[in-house]
């Protein structure tokens, strides 16, 4: 069955990436694969934060892809977390790695993360993350999850910004800041062959459909249709790499 015009995957525990050569396309999986999506208010999507299981997941992509597959593979019991925290640079996601990734276990870690971080350099606030802070930090949370999970898959997803609001009356910063951040996941994404999602070339071919403001209100949190295609592109990449 596809969805919404997108090949369907089906994401399950995985049986083992050792015995797949680095570089391979498809990675067969199994049964009972932890999912765990990290990241700002835009993976956060208002979750709630206790065990009521009509909110855990928040309102955003990570509620829409864990609802498909939830729904399409019941039989592969698939554990979906969301650890996304309002306002959260990367910094911040050091603080609280331990607890709020390794402790889970994941089998797929998905990461967005860097809007806040260039808001710090153009609102000058503090902590600023510099560009180059941004690629250490990123860094050292990737290595600290493969030295734990040598068999973990990373989906590195793309910061990203639209025309619109604050973000517009400021675009000459964003952008330029905002290119060198998406330039730094790029090249992670390829140093530990991950999974690379690019969101901004997918809002800005949206932009040819409804304008900006449609997409994403305040150029920075995606509507409902934004966090649509965001579901929809990160299952399309995902869908490389894994197979049942």
């Amino acid at each position: 069955m596809a969805l919404s015009g997108v090949s369907t995957i089906c994401l399950s525990g995985m049986e083992s990436f050792a015995a797949i050569p680095k570089g391979s396309r498809k990675i067969k999986a199994g049964n009972n694969m932890v999912i765990l999506f990290q990241g700002d208010s835009i993976t956060d999507g208002n979750r709630g934060r206790n065990a009521d299981l009509n909110h855990i997941m928040g309102h955003g992509y990570a509620f829409s892809i864990a609802g498909r597959l939830g729904a399409d593979f019941p039989e592969k019991k698939m554990i979906f977390y969301n650890r996304g925290i309002s306002g959260n640079k990367v910094n911040d996601l050091a603080k609280r790695w331990q607890t709020d990734t390794l402790d889970l276990k994941p089998d797929v870690l998905s990461i967005l993360v860097g809007i806040n971080d260039a808001a710090s350099v153009v609102f000058q606030r503090e902590p600023v993350i510099s560009v180059e802070k941004y690629e250490e930090l990123y860094q050292s949370l990737l290595d600290q999850t493969l030295l734990k999970f040598p068999n973990v898959l990373f989906v590195l997803c793309e910061p990203f910004i639209l025309k619109v609001g604050k973000v517009k009356d400021n675009w000459d910063s964003f952008s330029a800041d905002i290119e060198k951040r998406q330039a730094i996941v790029r090249k992670l994404s390829l140093k530990y062959n991950a999974v690379y999602v690019g969101f901004q070339d997918v809002f800005n071919k949206a932009c040819e459909k409804a304008p900006a403001v449609y997409w994403m209100w305040d150029g920075v949190h995606p509507t409902v249709p934004g966090h649509e295609l965001m579901a929809r592109e990160w299952m399309k990449q995902v869908d490389s790499r894994i197979r049942f």
